[in-house]
């Protein structure tokens, strides 16, 4: 792909994503946790409605219920906050669970992603848009436009 044929409202440097690490750390860190709670909730209703579904029918504690429900409201809306903000900063979220995010960067005469995961110090890798993080590849020596 050329670099005419994606325009990105900014282009990415690995300094630029690096600048921003500290920000992404802290807000991938309350996504991921936010989304494996989120996910926990959501895995006890379904073993409840199953439970019920084979009883034919069953009582359920109405004040855990609601107070689940809740609390998945509020992740809910603390992992849209979060890739709200990431979206913002100009990144995109490719993995909730392993806190994958890139962002557009021109290489070598054609757009690829700058890819940061939720732990990395630096970004140091990137990858084709059409590829994803299997096909990482190191950023090298001056980690810039080789």
């Amino acid at each position: 792909m050329e670099v005419s044929d994606f325009m990105a409202e900014r282009y990415f440097e690995p300094e630029d994503v690096d600048t921003l690490i500290p920000t992404l750390t802290r807000l991938m860190a309350a996504i991921m946790h936010a989304n494996e709670q989120a996910t926990a909730i959501a895995g006890r209703f379904e073993s409840e409605r199953e439970r019920i579904g084979a009883a034919g029918g069953g009582i359920i504690d109405r004040v855990a219920w609601k107070a689940d429900t809740e609390r998945l409201t509020q992740l809910t809306e603390t992992v849209k906050a979060g890739l709200a903000e990431i979206t913002g900063m100009g990144g995109t979220i490719k993995d909730l669970a392993l806190g994958l995010v890139d962002f557009p960067h021109r290489r070598g005469g054609r757009v690829v992603n700058l890819c940061w995961k939720y732990g990395e110090k630096s970004v140091t890798h990137w990858h084709g848009l059409d590829e994803g993080y299997a096909s990482r590849k190191p950023l090298g020596p001056g980690r810039g436009r080789a």
